[in-house]
């Protein structure tokens, strides 16, 4: 991946947004201290220019990654994302039927074991059941989700689905083992199915509001194609 060009969905003098692949860290954390690449050095040594990240995505799930090109732009939009201004949108492959809409606001602890309010709403894409055993059922049925977050609490969409049992797939950390090994036996998957798929802001700048999308990944779309979603 260090030879990886990101593709760029959005550019000015001030931001520049990325379609983030999966597997790959925004920034150096000590969390996974054996990596070396990441999208902060890759982008900066891509642009030739100083970038720092305005809010950061899962290692694993892929989309719309914004950065600022300043360190006056890049307080401006940490503050926007700190106060929810933004507005942000994923797509993930989800265990179970959701309902066709629905919203969670169960609280989130931090490590530190505090709560926090947090909320997130979704509506249910599309549907497939499968032919496949998984546990004790003959079958396995999956949504395709659209979740819009109000909040931004750490993992907080994988801990919401987990909370719900609408676990997601390919996440190791809050999914489900059975489901996820039969995903990656069945169809090879290597990663959680979890796409950053639209992010809306003002620009801290001129003012203009700005609305990015970001194409879901290959390896997404095989998935769904795989499962007869798409």
């Amino acid at each position: 991946m260090q030879d990886t060009v990101l593709p760029i969905l959005y550019q000015d003098e001030y931001l520049v947004a990325i379609n983030k692949p999966h597997n790959l860290l925004v920034h150096r954390s000590s969390i996974a201290a054996e990596e070396s690449v990441f999208a902060l050095q890759l982008l900066r040594d891509q642009l030739n220019c100083w970038v720092s990240p305005c809010h950061r995505i899962d290692r694993k799930t892929s989309g719309v990654l914004l950065f600022a090109l300043s360190a006056e732009v890049d307080k401006a939009m940490k503050m926007q994302f700190e106060n929810h201004a933004t507005q942000k949108k994923y797509l993930a492959l989800v265990r179970g039927y959701l309902p066709e809409s629905g919203m969670t606001d169960r609280p989130l602890a931090k490590e530190n074991g505090t709560l926090q309010d947090a909320v997130t709403h979704f509506r249910c894409l599309k549907q497939v059941e499968l032919e496949i055993e998984v546990s004790r059922y003959p079958t396995s049925r999956y949504s395709l989700a659209e979740i819009t977050p109000e909040t931004g609490r750490m993992h907080q969409i994988r801990r919401h689905f987990a909370q719900l049992r609408h676990y997601l797939i390919g996440d190791k950390t809050y999914g489900e083992c059975k489901h996820n090994k039969m995903f990656e036996q069945r169809f090879g998957l290597n990663t959680m199915l979890l796409h950053a798929s639209e992010l809306s802001f003002v620009h801290p700048i001129t003012g203009v509001n700005i609305h990015i999308t970001a194409p879901m990944s290959d390896e997404f779309t095989r998935i769904l194609t795989e499962i007869g979603m798409v």
